[in-house]
């Protein structure tokens, strides 16, 4: 067996990208066929060697990617979570959770841009149970109609979701009853996230630009 592998080694440059190792096993064990045979261990060696490397990985010709298959990915299921929480977008008072940050002097809201530090509860009251928080910002993106340009993170801080996060960005036409609007990723819990969120505002302040809205979020994740 020894003899088998020292000579293998002599033949074959192990140091080459992989596709190059496994054309020199192969054409060497074509060719020194007639001249002495492999001990099975050898042969075993060499084939588990080689269905491991062809089939696993395949290596690209730098290190800054590799393309992994999805024969050695962890299989999850993939499950849908479903989420109830109010959104509390608040102006008014000493510490606000959403402030203007750029925008026009005028009254068309076209460009105002706003920062949010919103809180998800469970309920409408602001003494609900807080489960997370809604960062990010939101624009008033088109000049004839209340819409907004979502681009938020909404972060749990409760159960097994803590410190988990889901993402969604869309046009949020803020006169709907009900604006639907996808989930584009996540992380923590949510990596690989993908489903929509219901948007339905159940009280607007127009003296103040304070509102609560209520969430209905339906989340595809592993």
């Amino acid at each position: 067996m020894g003899s088998d592998q020292n000579t293998l080694r002599s033949e074959v440059d192990t140091s080459a990208p992989i596709e190059s190792v496994m054309e020199a096993i192969t054409r060497c064990m074509r060719t020194r066929s007639d001249t002495y045979r492999l001990s099975d261990g050898t042969r075993s060696k060499i084939t588990f060697y080689f269905m491991l490397s062809s089939s696993l990985f395949r290596l690209s010709n730098g290190v800054f990617s590799e393309e992994l298959s999805e024969a050695i990915s962890i299989k999850r299921m993939e499950k849908t979570t479903h989420f109830h929480f109010f959104f509390h977008d608040i102006h008014s008072g000493n510490s606000p959770s959403a402030i203007k940050i750029t925008g026009t002097p005028d009254s068309s809201f076209f460009g105002d841009t706003y920062m949010m530090d919103n809180a998800l509860a469970e309920g409408q009251e602001a003494s609900t149970k807080m489960v997370g928080k809604a960062q990010g910002t939101y624009t008033f993106a088109v000049k004839n109609e209340a819409a907004l340009l979502m681009v938020v993170n909404y972060e749990f801080n409760e159960g097994e979701f803590n410190e988990s996060s889901i993402s969604l960005l869309r046009r949020n036409p803020i006169m709907a009853d009900v604006r639907e609007m996808p989930i584009v990723g996540g992380s923590g819990r949510f990596r690989y996230a993908s489903g929509y969120a219901l948007a339905h505002t159940v009280w607007f302040d127009p003296n103040t630009g304070d509102a609560i809205d209520e969430y209905n979020v339906y989340v595809k994740h592993y």
